[in-house]
């Protein structure tokens, strides 16, 4: 998962405000957690969030399933004096060296997993290695953005370097397919490589259960960068749980 995606990641995720994103997050776990601590990114990317977090004061491990993105992770760290632990791991088989006293996993990366059992199977994993009190928060996809916004749409986006076409096909289910085609120049050619990633869509009710079948309490449910609840038309909703 995201294997190509990864060299061209940060290019095309550019408005995605991870400072202000940090800072939310940040907020949260100083509301309704124990404040700052080990913090754990999971499904982290290239580390960006990561970095960001570690700015605020906290002790960060950043986990991820895709060794090509953690690649990217990696060579930002060696142009900074960051402490943060990389580990390539798969969400669902998690593997930390002790506890966390908070785990954030954001910009949908829930919606990556297939089935409510392998969600439970991750959930169990962060309920595992969390202390008491500690606090859970991670964001997923709306059934709004997944039929409205993605829905059947395309879209092309385009830097220096790289032209992306981007294609969706909605489901049912309201789980959405990706296509990704990546055209990245070299010289007066262009080389094509492609990517087909699913995301697949999830009710609170399923999301409350799981929780509450895997040790958290639900704390709140908002809208992304709000404190409010969310509206028919959010995009993005923000779980905040606390282990029992």
């Amino acid at each position: 998962m995201y294997s190509l995606f990864a060299k061209y990641y940060d290019a095309f995720t550019e408005n995605a405000d991870y400072a202000a994103r940090a800072d939310y997050l940040s907020e949260l776990i100083e509301k309704y957690g124990k404040g700052k601590g080990i913090l754990l990114d999971l499904a982290c990317g290239t580390g960006t969030l990561s970095f960001e977090m570690e700015k605020r004061g906290f002790d960060v491990i950043g986990t991820d399933i895709s060794a090509e993105m953690l690649d990217e992770a990696l060579e930002k760290k060696l142009q900074t004096d960051s402490h943060i632990i990389f580990l390539n791991q798969d969400m669902c088989e998690l593997d930390l060296f002790g506890t966390i006293t908070a785990c954030i996993c954001t910009l949908d990366s829930v919606n990556h997993i297939e089935s409510a059992r392998k969600l439970k199977a991750a959930f169990s994993k962060v309920s595992l290695f969390s202390e008491a009190g500690g606090v859970f928060i991670f964001d997923v996809n709306t059934e709004y953005k997944h039929r409205a916004v993605l829905g059947d749409n395309a879209y092309i986006y385009e830097n220096d370097t790289c032209f992306l076409a981007w294609q969706n096909e909605v489901n049912e289910d309201a789980s959405v397919n990706i296509y990704l085609d990546f055209f990245e120049k070299q010289g007066e050619t262009y080389r094509r490589e492609s990517e087909f990633i699913t995301e697949y869509y999830y009710s609170d009710e399923v999301l409350t259960n799981l929780l509450n079948e895997t040790g958290f309490e639900l704390a709140g449910i908002f809208d992304d960068f709000s404190f409010e609840a969310p509206g028919k038309t959010s995009e993005r909703k923000i779980f905040v749980a606390i282990k029992r």
